[in-house]
């Protein structure tokens, strides 16, 4: 099993990097854009793993088989880097480091390679730190960042990167990944791809968690029973306490963990006061778990979001003929129905107001509880 078998649907990608990765077209700088979902970092991981594979062949490399591949694919590797934040965005102190890292020459691979994972996250003069490593790089050194799109980058980045545009791969083929890589069942992993609409991470966790199905569902029922302010307010209210509660329970745990963890390191006593030494590490530690939760209950809030529009998606696609497939086959009875007593362009206008909250909770500082508030008075 090579490292390009987890890109599924993604052919002419996998030909343009197997194509680098034996020396054509191979250049400093890369960046991958594609919707969420449709395996950026993947595709920079697999690139990465055949650009340091142990195989003397480069036509075999990115065999998936070599210590190499498993250590780039695992996230061990000491020459391969990879970021990715938790948080609202990628600090300047974080970039810095970076730099520096990059700066370094490669200890055993043939490269060193610095995959960004959120350079959308950057703010402007955190990406222009990155800038002049990217510019002028070290000798055997390769970044590779990933974004929803190129406009998501600065143009002073972009224009140094060669671009690699992934697109979601067909829900047929993520299924097929769910059932020979994750032992899914054929039934689970199709309704589970449907209706992640072909996010490869958001299906895995579907086709394993039944409750997440069951929520799911909830969620896209939401305007079937929405008939005036009072029901609207009642589902923005619960929306958002469904996103809060996913994303509390699971960042609780691992918050109690790290910092038991870092008292630990620090030597600090079982009980009574922190020395006034040890105060400002475990505060730096609390307070990037502040931002850690806050980035969780928002994409978490944008996944329930992405959810309530596909019923609007659907119910567009019934109004306007039934082109394409629907994504919640399993409603089709009560989608026809709800089709039946609206017409395209007002469905439309519930779909930009889905979109205008999601904007506001993820680029602004608006109250989430507000926005969806807003965008729940607009579906009635």
């Amino acid at each position: 099993m090579s490292v390009w078998d987890d890109l599924q649907g993604q052919p002419a990608v996998v030909d343009q990097l197997r194509q680098a990765a034996e020396g054509e077209g191979l250049t400093h700088a890369w960046l991958f854009t594609g919707p969420p979902g449709s395996g950026r970092s993947n595709a920079a991981k697999a690139f990465a793993a055949a650009l340091n594979c142990d195989q003397d062949d480069i036509t075999r490399r990115g065999c998936g088989q070599c210590h190499a591949c498993q250590t780039i694919v695992g996230e061990t590797h000491s020459d391969v880097t990879f970021v990715r934040t938790e948080k609202v965005t990628i600090t300047i102190d974080e970039a810095r480091e970076l730099v520096s890292t990059a700066g370094n020459r490669p200890s055993s691979a043939r490269w060193r390679i610095i995959v960004v994972e959120d350079a959308d996250r950057m703010a402007e003069r955190t990406t222009n730190v990155l800038l002049k490593a990217i510019e002028e790089p070290t000798p055997r050194t390769i970044w590779m960042l990933c974004a929803p799109s190129p406009a998501d980058v600065l143009v002073t980045i972009r224009s140094r990167c060669r671009p690699v545009a992934l697109r979601l791969p067909p829900a047929a083929d993520v299924a097929a990944l769910l059932v020979s890589r994750d032992g899914i069942a054929p039934d689970v992993a199709e309704r589970a791809a449907r209706a992640a609409q072909s996010h490869v991470g958001i299906a895995r966790r579907l086709a394993r968690d039944p409750d997440a199905r069951q929520r799911r569902l909830d969620t896209v029922r939401f305007p079937l029973h929405l008939r005036g302010v009072t029901a609207a307010v009642m589902m923005a209210d619960k929306l958002v306490k469904i996103a809060t509660e996913e994303a509390a329970s699971s960042n609780e745990e691992r918050d109690a963990a790290e910092k038991a963890a870092l008292l630990a390191t620090l030597g600090a006593p079982e009980s009574g006061p922190l020395p006034p030494a040890m105060r400002g590490q475990v505060k730096q530690l609390e307070d990037d778990q502040k931002r850690r939760a806050k980035r969780s209950i928002t994409d978490s809030l944008d996944r329930t979001l992405t959810d309530l529009l596909s019923f609007y998606r659907d119910v567009l696609i019934i109004q306007m003929g039934n082109a394409v497939d629907l994504v919640n086959l399993e409603l089709r009875d009560e989608l026809q129905e709800f089709a039946g007593r609206s017409i395209p362009e007002v469905t439309l206008g519930r779909m930009d107001a889905i979109n205008t909250a999601r904007q506001r909770i993820t680029t602004s500082n608006v109250a989430p509880l507000l926005a969806v508030e807003s965008m729940a008075a607009s579906l009635i």
